[in-house]
């Protein structure tokens, strides 16, 4: 597995994991101060494809989603395409890019996202009015 951060990159090994405040915490090896793990905050965590955990039937992965096109209910009209997860505690969004430009944030949910086919890289949703 790799660290990445701006223009800075690493080999990384997990040493050990603990969790604070129900959040994981991991310790590398290698990066044995305070210090030294500030300098890799917010570094992207690369993991080859065949290290991972697959998710299971109905889960996905950000990486899934991400790239996906946004089409409305049972029509092919676009909404946008998927260009980010954002997660801030209880409900998880997707930040769809219209077509038009600008931000739209759709819930992750089932009664939502109806249609998700990773495979094609297509999610159907059905938009309350006003969305």
């Amino acid at each position: 597995m790799r660290l990445e951060k701006d223009r800075n990159s690493r080999v990384a090994a997990v040493e050990s994991v603990w969790y604070h405040d129900g959040r994981p915490i991991l310790k590398f090896a290698g990066i044995d101060s305070i210090s030294q793990a500030e300098e890799w905050e917010g570094a992207d965590i690369l993991v080859p494809g065949i290290e991972r955990v697959r998710p299971g039937e109905g889960e996905y992965t950000h990486a899934d989603l991400i790239g996906c096109r946004v089409l409305r209910n049972d029509t092919e009209d676009q909404v946008g395409v998927v260009r980010g997860i954002e997660e801030y505690g209880a409900s998880v969004l997707l930040d769809v890019e219209p077509a038009g430009g600008g931000e739209l944030l759709v819930p992750f949910a089932r009664e939502i996202c109806r249609e998700i086919d990773i495979k094609r890289k297509l999610i159907r949703v059905w938009l309350p009015p006003g969305l």
